[in-house]
């Protein structure tokens, strides 16, 4: 048996009076999330309306008791989702009003999907994953997330959502912050319900397009694209991008999803896009880019904010096997398929995501 290392250092590192309550603050950051999985379950922000509402009065129309409610509702106001302007009454702070699913940016999805249990679970068998690599979720469940997925309509349902609300994001930026004059025809690989791609579409009339994912992650391109009024344009191709992608294309979109997968994957989908360019044209991949090394965060306060897409490298890794990539990780990827690495830039107003673009080597 292999005996732990005690690290020791004959250096000690004055105290810091923020040190023991960061720590502590993040050790708490599971229970704050189930805070907000439940304020979700419980249509809180619903039931608060323009407010403030007494909390009995939320409590009535939740078919819960007072006193829990009143609990609850103090937790959510500490964290910042709330606001009590007299004992007792509550409403909802705009980062809180989040959290109702008609906001126009609505996260209920996304916290519904992240504190879920199958992925909570999966998440208790994080230092697995460190040791050996591998998604923790397909050892804990027998099967892949994506499978998971398809075994689970309400899950499903709330995952095709956030992902879709994230993308939405994207596509009100991104048909202006690209050269899409240079090309004729662009096919989202991946594409899921088409909202990219007709966002595209829609701000380049000139463009044809295909969106190209399974059957399943196509069920609401059809409306997708009659909503943008771009049908005539643009046709769905259902296919197994590790298979193959269709052909006829001068310009390849692929959105967050590199990072489902681990590098010789996502080579395997690079080298598809690859054997189907014609000369001239181009990969355009859109994902987040991890820094060389990892920046300060600043005040000790925000230092999860500076840690979000690292807790999103290891949720690729726990769920999926995927990974965050930085730059020299994307270029090495490119080299991989036959690709060069051409620019890798923000995409701005989508933090964190960046633009990077790929051709022919």
């Amino acid at each position: 048996m292999r005996r732990r290392q005690t690290v020791t250092s004959t250096e000690v590192r004055p105290a810091d009076p923020t040190d023991r309550p960061l720590a502590v603050r993040l050790a708490f950051g599971g229970l704050a999330a189930q805070a907000l999985r439940a304020a979700v379950r419980l249509h809180i922000v619903e039931l608060l309306g323009s407010g403030p509402r007494r909390a009995c009065d939320v409590a009535a129309a939740a078919e819960a008791e007072h006193q829990p409610v009143t609990r609850l509702l103090r937790a959510l106001t500490g964290l910042g989702l709330l606001e009590e302007p007299t004992p007792d009454t509550f409403s909802a702070t705009p980062a809180g009003a989040l959290l109702h699913p008609d906001h126009p940016h609505s996260l209920a999805s996304f916290v519904r999907v992240f504190t879920d249990p199958a992925i909570v679970r999966a998440w208790e068998h994080l230092d697995d994953s460190v040791r050996t690599g591998d998604a923790a979720f397909d050892t804990v469940f027998g099967t892949d997330f994506f499978d998971h997925l398809a075994r689970h309509p309400e899950l499903s349902a709330d995952f095709d959502t956030a992902m879709g609300q994230a993308t939405a994001e994207a596509a009100s930026v991104l048909p202006h912050a690209f050269d899409f004059a240079r090309f004729t025809a662009v096919t989202d690989v991946g594409g899921g319900d088409g909202t990219l791609l007709a966002a595209v579409l829609t701000a380049h009339p000139h463009l044809t397009g295909t969106v190209h994912d399974t059957a399943r992650g196509l069920r609401g391109a059809p409306e997708t694209l009659r909503r943008h009024g771009v049908t005539g344009r643009c046709t769905p191709a259902a296919g197994d991008f590790f298979r193959s992608v269709p052909a006829g294309s001068d310009l390849y979109l692929l959105k967050s999803v590199l990072h489902d997968w681990p590098d010789d994957r996502a080579v395997t989908i690079l080298r598809h896009c690859r054997a189907v360019l014609p000369p001239g044209g181009r990969v355009l991949i859109v994902e987040p880019v991890l820094p060389d090394t990892v920046e300060d965060t600043g005040a000790a306060a925000h230092a999860l904010d500076g840690a979000v897409t690292y807790l999103s490298d290891l949720n690729m890794m726990v769920n999926l096997g995927g990974r965050e990539r930085t730059r020299a990780d994307f270029r090495d990827l490119c080299g991989r398929a036959g690709l060069s690495l051409l620019s890798a830039a923000p995409l701005e107003g989508a933090a964190p995501y960046f633009l990077l673009e790929a051709g022919p080597a």
